[in-house]
């Protein structure tokens, strides 16, 4: 569906428009309206509904900013980078690979000099005032903030919600009575700095997020639950090779697809986006390339939606291996790992290394005691007894002459060891998950539009119309209107223009079902319900319509087994 067609709809209903548009609005920034806002938490109800309930995975709620060091350790101040190219003329920055989407392919998987070898092939200009473009630069796309006055503390405004699922690794470890696997998700705002933001609600500057990140034991090669979903297919286009439908159990076998957790939470991404309305039949899995992979994924599918942008990725699917945690261990010295217990304990024996303190103090004074760490955290098994070891302090290397150490092998007892978990990581973009519902759903016959969404996802369930606004038409329907609202229905009480403008109205905003209160209600105190995508209509019970209407809702009836 042409875009500015569902822009325009999503303005005009009240879905989403652009922010702060009084004052010349800013790019990459939208407001939800009041069906968006509705619409946004009834797609992140049936994400929680999949996740929290059906996978038994945990929900935490952290800082939109955290201090600097985080982003150090996980990579970002320094990996998290696009392309930009100025104009000469005119001063307006463009990404370097969106210049070249149509030209070349794969360009955001192209390097600094890829990028200005083909822009200078392809004469590729400014596309505002056809001026000449300056070579690519690298931009970090974190925003910057201080934390406190004056000399306070350097932060930045997250641009995933993932990182406090793994600083907090030891509290939520425990919280799962230290068992793996187990799983975390936050859902919340994320920050990117883009550099040309553009394409609606696909591309912001500040957007929504729904992220989980699974911990498991690497060399355990199975998953809870992969046996009863091995069997379906998912349409997948790997890495240097044709698109195509395959098994999941085909594609871990022939090593496709990394692993069962990836492959599970795949064919879990998949069920998400079918409930939540999008068309199967433009729905697939594409792995990155080599040149694209985030500094942290091992492997990496998108699931991409065909819409009128284009194939859009909605969802990534990224097993993240150890890299996060580890990086955490190592910038912070934090205890982030799991321990994991053998059957059946076990004797080995054990090779250490003993610092001698007396013979360390007089030959190395002050550094004795950083040497006598360094020494005691060395492999017993690499020393050569006799032999000088050498250690690095603070980037000097000092040779530690045999008589101040000793190697002393024991046997030991162990029950278990401990391990540093890998992760999947299954992240949704929940703004363009919510574009991509309106694209695939969006209908038009004849100037008549419908948005077929599914009750789950509709923003409103019910309209409740008078079929004039008088003669105590309007006190039933105002009473059934809050007969449904008690029972957590989302309504609609519209009694004013022809009936059919308000359904008009109801199935442009993309209601399931009208309830209308008419003059033989008096007479018969039936109602009539109207179905949105058939235009059936069916007569119920007034006394019936709470209880009909909440089976609708959840979906344990339909509307042709009503009546």
């Amino acid at each position: 569906m042409d875009p500015n067609t569902i822009l325009a709809l999503a303005k005009r209903r009240g879905f989403f428009f652009p922010s702060f548009e009084i004052y010349g609005g800013m790019a990459g920034m939208f407001d939800y309206g009041p069906l968006g806002s509705s619409m946004k938490n009834n797609i992140e109800k049936l994400w929680r509904d999949h996740y929290v309930l059906g996978e038994g995975l945990a929900e935490i709620f952290s800082p939109i900013i955290s201090p600097e060091e985080v982003f150090i350790a996980s990579g970002h101040l320094s990996e998290f980078t696009d392309f930009s190219v100025q104009c000469t003329k005119c001063n307006q920055a463009y990404r370097a690979d969106n210049l070249l989407e149509d030209v070349v392919d794969n360009p955001d998987s192209m390097s600094k000099e890829e990028l200005h070898s083909a822009m200078t092939e392809h004469n590729i200009r400014c596309p505002s005032c056809k001026g000449e473009l300056s070579e690519p630069e690298s931009v970090n796309l974190m925003f910057k903030t201080m934390v406190g006055p004056l000399g306070g503390r350097d932060g930045y405004m997250r641009p995933e919600t993932a990182q406090a699922m793994f600083f907090n690794f030891h509290l939520l470890y425990r919280f799962f009575r230290e068992k793996l696997p187990f799983g975390i998700v936050q859902l919340g705002k994320g920050f990117r700095n883009e550099i040309s933001p553009r394409q609606g609600i696909t591309r912001l500057r500040e957007f929504n997020m729904m992220e989980a990140e699974i911990f498991f034991d690497p060399d355990n090669k199975k998953w809870p639950g992969f046996e009863e979903v091995s069997s379906r297919k998912l349409r997948l286009l790997p890495d240097g090779a044709e698109e195509g439908e395959m098994s999941l159990e085909d594609a871990v076998g022939q090593g496709i697809i990394a692993n069962e957790p990836l492959a599970y939470f795949m064919h879990v991404t998949r069920d998400i986006l079918i409930s939540a309305g999008l068309d199967e039949d433009k729905l697939r899995f594409r792995q990155h390339l080599k040149t694209e992979m985030a500094h942290y994924a091992a492997d990496c599918w998108d699931c991409e939606a065909l819409t009128g942008y284009g194939w859009l990725e909605l969802v990534g699917i990224a097993d993240r291996g150890c890299f996060d945690l580890q990086s955490h261990i190592d910038h912070s010295d934090a205890e982030l790992t799991a321990f994991l217990r053998y059957p059946e304990s076990k004797e080995v024996e054990t090779t250490s290394v003993v610092p001698n303190l007396s013979a360390l103090g007089p030959l190395f004074k002050g550094r004795a005691g950083v040497i006598a760490d360094k020494l005691g955290n060395l492999s017993g098994e690499d020393i050569v007894r006799g032999v000088p070891v050498d250690v690095d302090v603070d980037g000097e290397i000092i040779s530690i002459p045999p008589e101040c150490f000793e190697v002393t092998t024991e046997k030991k007892t162990i029950s278990g060891e401990r391990i540093v978990p890998h992760v999947i990581e299954p992240s949704y973009g929940l703004d363009r998950i919510l574009y991509t519902i309106l694209d695939h759903n969006y209908h038009e016959v004849d100037d008549y539009v419908t948005l077929r969404l599914p009750i789950t996802i509709a923003p409103v369930k019910f309209g409740v119309f008078p079929l004039m606004a008088k003669d105590g038409l309007d006190d039933t329907a105002l009473s059934i209107d809050k007969k449904l609202r008690k029972k957590g229905i989302l309504t609609y009480f519209d009694s004013s223009g022809t009936i059919g403008r308000r359904y008009a109205r109801m199935d442009e905003a993309g209601t399931p079902f009208c309830i209308t209160v008419d003059y033989e209600s008096k007479e018969d105190g039936c109602v009539t319900v109207r179905d949105r995508d058939t235009k059936d209509q069916k007569r119920i019970k007034i006394d019936d319509v709470a209880g009909v209407a909440a089976s609708l809702d959840d979906g344990s009836i339909t509307f042709d087994k009503i009546g």
